[in-house]
Parts: structure tokens; sequence; C-alpha cells
């Protein structure tokens, strides 16, 4: 059958890019998965222009696709950090072998049973369905955002279990195809030796190579990230081409080891191929799930059996998998209901798949009855990441903020400074049901905020520990509000691609300078507090005059311009309160609307004789 529309080449590619932005742009605007809508998108393009191989030809299109993956994963590899599973270490380990391990079993008789698979084909579906990996499990995670420890598990098992379910298929993978033969388990010992060697071999010399030519300055700034990405995916390649899958295993080991190492910054890296991650989601996603071919025949060839083949993944195995891998750990009961509704597939297993019907199909050894199920492979594989990307991606949220785990749009405030004035006002947020976060380097402020109860941390702001140790799950903003201009500039940078530009504000300046002056040029800053002309030294001086926060619900028979009328002009404005827990915040660009109803938070000059503020400074 002809797609209703035909495209030219340049016309699909770039059809395909804007899908891929736009789709995840909505799933940013509508708080839905991002995969759910790539998904959805894919199918539409491939049912009105038809698949990909019209445009770009089969023999291109799954090496790229192969290449694609190997730098998204190396990207995962990148967000590995060893000193996440100081404490979660052996569950991390127990749930990629034991836990690997039963779902493998535990699918293979599934997919037997259900959908009629033979035992070799199987035996290869259930391989292929133990890979998750970061092109589903980090978009989740963005999404979700869960507390405390139970996300770098989820992290670290997904990223960690590509590779491993990867070889694995492609061991399983050499059986089907070339048939059981003497020596069998040598040849594969020998396979899995050879996957291991040339991972650790290139991955780690890769690795080496990278840091010794940013160490040494031999990469001018321009290059490194072209470089870095060159040399990924040249290693990718090149390990495939010595041992088959190997490349997910070096890629992997790659990030790694430049995550963890401690010589050279690689902070612009990871920066570079996190925005590249972004764009090859996209389009792969798109890409592929426009080649499956969805008709009456297809539906046939699934039938009731493959909802049911699905639905065991998701009610039955994971769970049973997980609650095996994780007996007998400290885990709570809470963070391992959450980890038992997490195992979506993605782009890993779609493009292996693909890679391995076009190998039965063409194999010689194979029995056609086999090669007959080569193409329901791919219509099962498809199925089940539709079906488990839907799932976790619609329910995963209300779960993990049902157990405790996550935070619907967390209002949480981390503060760059403990002085007075902060104290009072993370005082004034908590007291709203608001949590407040303090990190400052001064040991006076440090410890009065551990006098008034704040939750305060003796660190600077854009240290490693405050980045990447500090749990921020219910953390939803960043407020920089130093006596230093350029340290509340540096929080800003660095806390703007977790939290968003949006959510991420500072004092104004000290002082007025032209451009030519300035030290801190505006894309470098975060969103101007308060006022142009509120800074640090203009708040101090206030509370020095006495100056007090005043708390208070506003109404029709008390307006602001009431407020202001007992408080004089120079009343300022710093947040409201729409509804409990809600928190805005005033920024130059977009002034708060203190209506009836709403509860606000204002700089006031001291109080009429007889008004008393209480312990914390705050008016009521």
């Amino acid at each position: 059958m002809e797609p209703p529309i035909t495209l030219t080449t340049s016309l699909y590619l770039a059809t395909v890019l804007a899908l891929g932005v736009t789709a995840q742009w909505l799933a940013w605007r509508t708080k839905l998965p991002a995969i759910v809508l790539l998904l959805a998108s894919g199918f539409g393009l491939g049912l009105i222009v038809g698949p990909p191989e019209d445009y770009v030809g089969s023999e291109a299109l799954l090496p790229m696709v192969s290449l694609a993956v190997g730098v998204i994963l190396f990207e995962g590899g990148l967000s590995l950090h060893f000193k996440e599973v100081r404490e979660t270490g052996a569950v991390i380990l127990r749930l990629v072998t034991v836990g690997l391990a039963v779902t493998w079993a535990a699918s293979t008789v599934a997919a037997h049973w259900m959908l009629g698979f033979s035992w070799p084909m199987a035996t290869l579906v259930g391989a292929l369905l133990t890979v998750s990996g970061p092109t589903v499990i980090l978009p989740l995670l963005r999404q979700v955002r869960p507390v405390g420890r139970i996300g770098s598990v989820i992290k670290w098992e997904g990223i960690v279990n590509d590779p491993i379910g990867a070889v694995l298929a492609a061991l399983v993978f050499e059986v089907v195809a070339h048939g059981f033969g003497e020596g069998l388990a040598r040849e594969s010992a020998f396979i899995l030796g050879k996957t291991a060697l040339v991972g650790l071999v290139l991955g780690g010399g890769a690795a080496w190579l990278i840091v010794q030519m940013l160490q040494r300055y031999l990469i001018p700034d321009y290059l490194q990230n072209p470089m870095v990405l060159a040399l990924v995916v040249l290693v990718y390649a090149l390990s495939n081409a010595l041992q088959s899958e190997s490349g997910l295993v070096t890629v992997t080991v790659l990030g790694l080891l430049l995550a963890n190492q401690n010589r050279t910054t690689v902070k612009h890296v990871i920066e570079f191929k996190e925005n590249l991650r972004v764009l090859l989601i996209a389009v792969l996603f798109i890409v592929l799930s426009s080649r499956v071919k969805i008709g009456q025949e297809e539906v046939g060839q699934i039938g009731w059996g493959g909802l049911l083949f699905v639905a065991t993944l998701i009610l039955v195995i994971r769970p049973a998998a997980t609650l095996l891998a994780t007996v007998g750990s400290d885990l709570k009961r809470n963070e391992r209901l959450l980890l038992a509704w997490i195992h979506p597939r993605g782009i890993v297993a779609a493009a292996v798949a693909s890679l391995f019907a076009i190998g039965l199909q063409r194999s010689d050894a194979v029995a056609p009855e086999m090669k007959a199920e080569a193409d329901k492979l791919v219509l099962i594989t498809f199925l089940v990441i539709v079906g488990t990307v839907l799932t976790y991606g619609l329910t995963l949220g209300p779960l993990a903020r049902r157990l405790g785990l996550s935070r619907d749009d967390p209002q949480g405030v981390l503060f760059a400074g403990a002085s007075t004035i902060v104290r009072q006002i993370a005082q004034a947020l908590e007291a709203e049901g608001v949590r407040a976060m303090l990190v400052d380097t001064n040991p006076q402020n440090v410890a009065a905020a551990r006098m008034n109860g704040l939750n305060v941390h003796y660190a600077s702001i854009g240290s490693d520990f405050v980045v990447q140790g500090v749990d921020l799950g219910d953390i939803g903003r960043m407020i920089a509000m130093t006596p230093n201009d350029e340290v509340n500039s540096i929080a800003a940078m660095e806390f703007r691609e977790p939290f968003g530009s949006a959510n991420v504000y500072q004092l104004a300046p000290s002082a007025k300078t032209s451009e030519r002056h300035r030290r801190i040029p505006d894309h470098l800053r975060g969103r101007v507090l308060f006022g142009g002309d509120v800074t640090y030294e203009k708040l101090r001086q206030r509370m020095e005059e006495g100056a007090r926060l005043k708390a208070t619900t506003l109404s029709e028979d008390f307006s602001f311009e009431r407020f202001k009328q007992q408080y004089g002009d120079n009343v300022l404005l710093l947040f409201t309160f729409p509804e409990n827990g809600k928190l805005r915040i005033g920024a130059v660009d977009q002034p708060l609307e203190p209506k009836a109803g709403v509860k606000i938070l204002a700089l006031v000059n001291p109080p009429a004789e007889g008004f008393h503020a209480n312990e914390s400074g705050i008016l009521r």
C-alpha cells in the first residue's frame, strides 16, 4: 500500500527533526512522558509518508541508528558516579545479575506459551527484553525526579543493564542463527570473554587518550567536543567490528571512566552530549517507530497473546525479578515498590531486534519457520516498548508521589547564602509548607541557621558535593542571595540545567555598570530577584534599620493598596502563596500579582508601636 504523501529526502529528514523537537516541547508543556508523544509521532509519520527506508535506504539506516545508540549510551555512562552507589552498590549488582537472569528466564517461558514462539526464538526474545537503557530511563527520571537513593539505583541499573543485556542477546542470537553445535559452552564463554576484553581495552584506552589530550591542551577548546564525539563513534564502530555488540560495553566503560576521573574536567563534554542526546532520542524514536507496520495482518499476528505478554512483563516478571534481587537489602518497602514498577524498553531493544530480524532472514542455517518468526520478533519488541513506555510513563510519577518518593512540581528552594535576611525568608517559607535548603561557606551563618532549625550545608554552592551529592528531590528553585555577585552568577549557571533557567534567581548586582565594565554578562546570570535595584547591600541596610518580614493574606477589604498604606510605600513584595504549599517568586521580568485571597510575604518598615514580631523576626 502506497503512503498518502511522498516527501523528498531532505524534507523527510527535516520533518523528523521538527516532529522530534515539537513532541518533546509538548511533553514539557503538558507534563506527559516525551517518549509517548515521540512514539505516537513516529507511528503517524510512518502511516502518512511511509517507512524511513524509502528515504534513507535500509543499508544506511540501521548503522546510523546503531552509532546514535552508542553516543546515547556513552552519555549515560557520563552520568554514572561511583559515589552515588556507596550504599547501594550491592543492590545494583544483584539487579543486573539475579534480576536480569530472572527476567530472561521468565520472559522466555512467557514468550513461548503466550506468543507461540519456538523455544530458540523465545530464548532470544527473553534475552532481548532484559535491556532497558538511558533512552527511556533518563527521560523518566527527569520527569519524576525521585528523592533519595532510589533514583541512583534506577539510573545505574538501567544504564549498566543495557550493554549486559545486549551482549546476552547477541550470544543467544549466535546460537539461534548458526545452530547448536559441539563446544557451544566453550564458544559462548569465548565470545563473552572477548566482548568484555574488547570493551575494557578500547573503552579504557579511549578514556586515557581523551584525558591526556585534554590535560595537555593538545586540542583547542572549539575542537574538544567534536573530537570526543568522533572518538566515541570510532571506538564504538571499531569495537563492534572486532566483536559484535561489544560497542555498547566499550562506550559505557568510556563514559564511566571519564565521569569518575579527577585529572581534568569534562563538564563541557557532558553538557554537549546532553544536548545531543535530546536530538538523538527524538530522531531515533520517530524513525524506528515509523518502520513498524500497523495493519490488520500485524494486529492478527500479535493477538490477545501479545497484550497478555506485555501485561505479564509489567505485572508479574518485573516485580518478581526485583523482589528476588533486593531480598535482604536495606531498601525500604516504598523504594522496592517503585523499583518494581520501572523497566521500560527503549531504543537498544528496537535497534537490536531490527538487526536480529535481518540477520535471521539472511542466515542459511535458520529454518524457514524461524525466519517467519523474525518479523514477529520486531512487532513484539515494539509492542513491549509502547506498552512499557505508556504504562510506566503515565503511572510512575503518580506512584512515586503516592509512595512519598517524588513531588509534583517541587516547590522547595535552594538558597545560596545563609545571612540574616536569608534565614528569615527560609523560616517564612517553611512556615508555609515550602522546603528551604541553605548553602554557605560562612561558619557563623551556618551555625546561626542550624540554631534556627534550618536545613543548611557548610559548602560552596558550586561544589560537586552540592551539585551531585545533596538530595534535591523536592527542591525546584534556586535563589542566590550572597554578598558576592560572581558567586550568585556561578550558582545560577550551575543550577540552570537541573532546575531550568525559569527557576533560577539571583539578586541584582551591587553596582550599576556600563556594558563594557560589566563583570558578569547577562546570559550567565539568573533572573533578577524582587527588583532591579534590590541589591544585597540594600537588603542588609534595611534589616539593620529595623525592617521585618510581614506575612499576611489579602482580601477584598484588605487589598495590597491598603497594605502599603499601613506599612509605607517602600514595601518590598518578595513572594506570594496562591494556595497552600505553592510559591511564586518576585522577579524583574515577572512581577507578582497580589490579589485578594493570596498570601504575601513582604519586607516592611518597623512595625507600629505595640505590634511585635515573633522569634524569627516575621510579623504575623
